[in-house]
């Protein structure tokens, strides 16, 4: 690099900082060194021309906006940087400011439209890339992040920061494995960098490589000890491992719950405890996160109300997906004469049989993935949707904060997320009396639609083959009873587990028939067996199929065992469809009671336990009396045509009464408020 670039790069970096005057210094030393350095002229007469001769004034009011900035004064540090850009408006630096001064107070238009002519003032306005790049990740516009990110790479190759922010853009775009050489060379320049650690760890998360992932957080605790979104993510990773050893990261709050900007994730941290008003908390500071400046009008109230509401739900998973399985029968039950359905689906996989029927269900699938969150609400802002139900929440790849621009005057969070979302921009959640009981009510922030029977859609028209394979080939002993859980490991804690290894030891011949999740989690969970006394051999472990597969495999199983702090969900009511009873104990998060309110649906409460002795005894006593498992599985199939589970045209009348008492109250002007549907 030759003298001169090393004095532009110093000199720019100043510039950029506001010390303008420092940055004139610098060139005029070089001047006197190298007098007849073109280059060198004409940035000095750049430098001193946008200033107008006054540089020390204008440094001094850049300094000062700068400063109120910084401090989060974001209405008197735009005025002073308006009017320093009307003074010095050929200054890129000066832009650069006041667009990232928009950027932090909510203002994206704005934002923009400086750190746009900060740019075609100078394209190596390196800080304006940045700050550009940044918004265009925050609106979801990757593409254009990507590129502004690169441009400010090319600017400095060695800034660890620019290759992490690359990184963090190509995962999001699953371009893995370009994402993780960013990644790397963002620690080879930055050894100590946590976020960069972080991405790192999402990438392996990613990419299912668990154990990595569980390392690369254990580093960024390392570095930021109050890093709590990466302390939720690793609790998680380390239930998704069964990995009940004593952390190597010390939980100093047995609550945590965070602050914006810092948030924990609320689904990460459902296993972890039974507490739904410590969920309302990590909601209500994440949801905070989520708040935007409005830039579209208020939605106007019409003068007739319409005779056919319009619809639109909004999910990732629109595709072969557990939330699509439960919500196919909705789909195609919906009344099309008082009903226009919509989709936006804004995941990356867009194929499937489910997928492909989905399409001749309802109105309009409309394909939105990669479409910034601006598109999206201004596309959905055209179609005039009377209702937006968000199917995703705080899960993973949902985008909630489309709902934060106001979608449609009724928004409601329903099925994906079992929990509040605490949103001051979500006006209703779907439940029932079971998942949200009265004790409980103040943990909700939304208004509740409680459907008559379960909160939970199912498709009653949905087949599979009947299962040819043997116990044998399925890994299971030819005799014997077979107690199964095929929830995610994630479920698993310590608490049931102690039960499950007790009705083992119980019950001579018994097995354990488990859904696999990595090969890591596989070798905790048999080593946890043999510490309880339990051979190892006596955990089965079932691979992931088709879901006609999985079942159709679940006739070898005589009793489906509950997860406690998470509850089976979907899982819960795959089982019974199949003809497999589960038993449950509802503990006091939504999470915690769907199996409950699944198991009442559909006419077993017997099979609802009130305490972990009882789960044990009910479980118990069907292993040891053969003849009262049959009666229940006999039961089990006259319910399954008889009970309001699975009676998917009811409960879709139900749902449509919910969503028309809640727009009723919307067109009359009234607040929301609790909506109890009656039995259709």
């Amino acid at each position: 690099m030759s003298s001169f670039d090393q004095v532009s790069r110093r000199a720019k970096k100043l510039a950029a900082e506001g010390q303008i005057g420092e940055a004139i210094k610098l060139y005029e030393l070089f001047l006197q060194d190298f007098p007849k350095n073109t280059r060198a002229k004409a940035a000095l007469q750049k430098l001193q021309s946008n200033v107008s001769g006054n540089s020390s004034a204008a440094q001094i009011s850049y300094v000062a906006a700068k400063n109120l900035i910084e401090k989060g004064e974001y209405a008197q540090g735009i005025a002073k940087a308006e009017q320093l850009v009307k003074e010095i408006p050929g200054n890129a630096a000066v832009w650069n400011l006041l667009g990232l001064a928009y950027f932090r107070s909510n203002n994206p238009a704005d934002s923009e439209r400086c750190l746009r002519n900060a740019l075609e003032i100078d394209k190596n306005q390196g800080p304006a890339w940045i700050n550009i790049g940044t918004l265009f990740h925050a609106q979801n516009r990757l593409e254009q992040a990507l590129t502004a990110f690169q441009n400010a790479s090319l600017l400095d190759p060695n800034n660890g920061g620019l290759c992490n922010s690359i990184g963090g853009i190509l995962i999001s775009l699953q371009r893995f494995e370009e994402a993780e050489q960013f990644c790397v060379r963002a620690i080879k320049h930055a050894p100590n960098f946590a976020d960069a650690y972080n991405n790192l760890a999402i990438l392996f998360y990613r990419r299912e490589k668990l154990h990595l992932a569980k390392q690369a957080y254990v580093k960024v605790l390392q570095l930021m000890p109050n890093n709590l979104r990466a302390l939720g993510e690793y609790l998680y990773i380390r239930a998704k491992l069964c990995d009940w050893s004593a952390s190597e990261i010390e939980l100093k709050d047995k609550q945590p719950v965070g602050e914006v900007g810092n948030s924990m994730s609320p689904f990460s941290m459902l296993h972890c405890e039974d507490d739904p008003y410590a969920q309302r908390k990590r909601s209500e500071v994440h949801a905070l996160e989520l708040s935007v400046l409005n830039r579209f009008p208020a939605i106007q109230r019409p003068a007739n109300r319409p005779a056919r509401l319009k619809v639109a739900y909004f999910s990732a998973d629109f595709h072969n997906h557990a939330t699509l399985s439960l919500m196919m029968g909705v789909m195609a039950a919906h009344d099309k004469n008082r009903f226009e359905i919509h989709a936006y689906s804004y995941g990356a996989v867009k194929s499937g049989w489910r997928r492909d029927k989905l399409q001749k269900m309802i109105d309009k699938n409309w394909e939105v993935h990669g479409a910034s969150d601006e598109e999206i609400v201004r596309h959905a802002r055209e179609q005039q949707f009377d209702i937006a139900v968000d199917l995703k929440g705080y899960t993973d790849h949902g985008r909630t904060r489309l709902f934060a621009h106001r979608l449609a005057p009724v928004q409601i969070n329903y099925l994906g997320y079992p929990g509040t979302l605490a949103a001051d921009f979500i006006d209703y959640m779907i439940a029932d009396h079971t998942v949200i009981p009265d004790q409980y009510r103040d943990a909700y922030v939304e208004k509740l639609i409680y459907m008559p029977h379960c909160y939970q859609p199912n498709d009653n028209e949905r087949k599979f083959d009947e299962n040819t394979q043997s116990r044998g080939d399925l890994g299971l002993p030819d005799t014997g009873f077979v107690f199964s859980s095929f929830n995610a490991c994630y479920k698993i804690s310590p608490r049931e587990f102690d039960i499950w290894m007790r009705l083992l030891q119980k019950v001579d011949g018994s097995v354990l028939w488990l859904f696999k999740g990595s090969d890591e989690a596989v070798h905790n969970l048999k080593k946890e067996a043999q510490l309880r006394g339990v051979n190892p051999d006596r955990l089965i472990f079932a691979g992931m199929v088709s879901e006609e597969e999985h079942l159709a495999r679940q006739k070898h199983a005589d009793l489906f065992l509950d997860t406690f702090n998470v509850n089976a969900h979907t899982t819960a009511s795959d089982a019974l469809w199949a003809g497999l009873p589960i038993v449950t104990l509802p503990g006091k998060q939504f999470a915690a009671r769907v199996a409950a309110s699944i198991l009442t649906a559909a006419n077993l409460p017997e099979l609802v336990a009130q305490t972990e002795e009882e789960y044990e005894a009910i479980a118990l006593d069907l292993a040891l009396n053969p003849e009262k498992t049959a009666a229940l599985k006999q039961k089990l199939q006259v319910q399954l045509k008889a009970c309001p589970l699975f009676d998917t045209k009811s409960y879709t009348r139900a749902l449509e009464a919910g969503y028309e008492a809640a727009y009723d109250r919307y067109f009359s002007d009234q607040a929301p408020a609790d909506i109890d549907v009656m039995p259709r």
